[in-house]
Parts: structure tokens; sequence; C-alpha cells
């Protein structure tokens, strides 16, 4: 008997059971918020994608270990369907921006606004967390980063739809506004539940490295993407002058710094620096083959 395959298959065996505790709750946040999740483009790619994701990033972890970071991930995949697809105008915009920053800075939610009060379900969990109170405002600013960069992508995703070429973003402003894609803000949320850092000062290197990992992950998603963006009329990095060759060169030197930068972190905070380099190698074979979204 070969007890080293014995053992990754055990491993792995695990990972799949925490993926499957972890999809039942997604499925329950559904069930909870109908309004936030159609079927279309809801389907169980999105759910499954979520809770693989997240239990492959820390296979270590217990259920409710991971469930912040599984629920804010969804979260996001509501609001960015909201501003993306659902919203029409810019004033529906920043009526979500602005809502959705009031709930973080502690506001009760809108009962009529199921974003807001899922939004603030998160918070509140969060806030039994250890040292909340002096981690809550890293929380607050990477909520309002979320937010914005989806807002500013949506007004250059319309200037692209009326055939404006002033209102499109160079490639390097494109990916300067990574933090639409959510994994960083998804990943605070992640280590504040968790207890993972005390201090602000752990957390705050912490995200400056999250944020190099989440600029390769947006150009990873984008080269899988780019077919159905064109299709859902969504913007992606390819439609910047950027071949495809060029994006995984890119992002071949964004692992690379990403990698250089997790190093120093793995003497004082190990599993942090391990679910970082988790999530490139996750991110790198699940973007190789499929995505998250369902079909319209």
């Amino acid at each position: 008997m070969n007890l080293d395959a014995l053992e990754t298959a055990a491993e792995q065996g695990r990972i799949c059971a925490l993926a499957t505790d972890c999809l039942r709750d997604l499925q329950e946040c559904a069930t909870a918020y109908p309004a936030l999740f159609p079927a279309r483009p809801f389907g169980p790619t999105v759910f499954s994608g979520v809770a693989l994701a997240n239990a492959f990033g820390s296979p270590w972890a217990t259920p409710a270990q991971i469930r912040i970071a599984a629920r804010t991930a969804l979260w996001a995949f509501a609001a960015d369907w909201l501003v993306d697809y659902v919203a029409t105008s810019r004033d529906e915009i920043d009526a979500l921006v602005r809502g959705c920053e009031a709930v973080g800075d502690g506001g009760a939610p809108d009962p009529d606004v199921p974003l807001q009060v899922f939004l603030a379900s998160l918070r509140d969990d969060l806030a039994g967390s250890l040292d909340w109170a002096a981690l809550r405002p890293i929380w607050r600013d990477h909520l309002q980063r979320y937010l914005l960069a989806n807002a500013r992508e949506w007004e250059w995703k319309s200037a692209h739809a009326s055939g404006g070429v002033t209102g499109l973003p160079t490639f390097e402003e494109y990916l300067a506004n990574a933090d639409n894609f959510g994994s960083s803000f998804v990943n605070v949320s992640h280590w504040i539940h968790n207890g993972s850092v005390r201090t602000t000062g752990p957390l705050e290197q912490l995200a400056e490295v999250s944020a190099e990992v989440q600029r390769a992950l947006r150009l990873l998603n984008d080269l899988v993407t780019y077919e159905r963006d064109l299709t859902w009329g969504d913007l992606n990095g390819l439609m910047l002058g950027l071949s495809r060759d060029d994006a995984s060169q890119r992002i071949a030197e964004l692992v690379a710094n990403s990698r250089k930068l997790i190093e120093p972190l793995a003497a004082g905070l190990p599993r942090e620096a391990a679910y970082l380099e988790r999530q490139i190698g996750f991110s790198t074979g699940y973007y190789g083959m499929t995505d998250y979204w369902g079909t319209l």
C-alpha cells in the first residue's frame, strides 16, 4: 500500500467534506435572500465554486472558520451582479454604494434592500471577533474599496457599451482597480473572523500582499471569461489592448512578486502565508478550466 497516496487522498477527502459543509451553508444563505440570488446566473457553479475555493484555501480549518469568508464572497457576487447587470443608472449605483457604506459604518440596513441586510449580518458576525473595534476600520476601508471599484468599472463598462473611447481605462488603470474582484475584502474578513491578527499592523501587511495576489487573480479570471464577457457586455482586460500572451506574462510576474511578498510572512504568520499561496494555486488550476458564474 502506498501510504503517501493514502494520506494525500485522505487530506483531499477532508477538504471535499469541508467544501460540502460550506456549500450547505451557502445554499441556506441563498434561501434566506432569494432576491439576491436568482437561478440565472446563480446556478450551482457559483455556490460550489465558492465552497471549493474556501475549503482548499484553508484545508486545516473547521466549517465555522471559513463561514465568513465564504459568505462574504457570496455577498460580493450578489453586489457584482446588481452593479454590473441590474443597475441602469449612476443614481442606482450611488444609492447602492451609499447604503452599503452606511451599513459598514454600523447603521441599520434598509429592510427592503437584501444586499444591505446580508451585509449587516456579516458585519454583526464579525463584531463578535476579538479586537473588532481596532480592526473594523480596515474592514470598512476594504468594503469601500470594493464598492467604489465596482462603481468605477460600471462607468467604464457604460462607456464601452456606448462605443466611447475616452471613457475607457488604460490596462494599467483597469488592473489598479482590481479591488472590484473582491478577494482582498474577503481575505480581510476571514482574518478578522479567525483572530489571525490582533493589531492593525499585521492585518495591513497581509492586506497589502493580498492586493498583489488579487491583481493576479483578476487577470486569471479575465483569461477564462473573455468570451463570456463579450457576450454579457462586460469589461475585460483583454479588451484593452492586451493579448493573451501578454496577460499570461503579466500574471507570471504578479505571481512571482506575490510569492516574494508572501515569503517573509511565513515566519510570523505561517497559515496566513499558506492561505495566500493556496489561493493563487487553486485559482490557477480552477481558472484553467472554468469560472464561477452560471448562465444568463
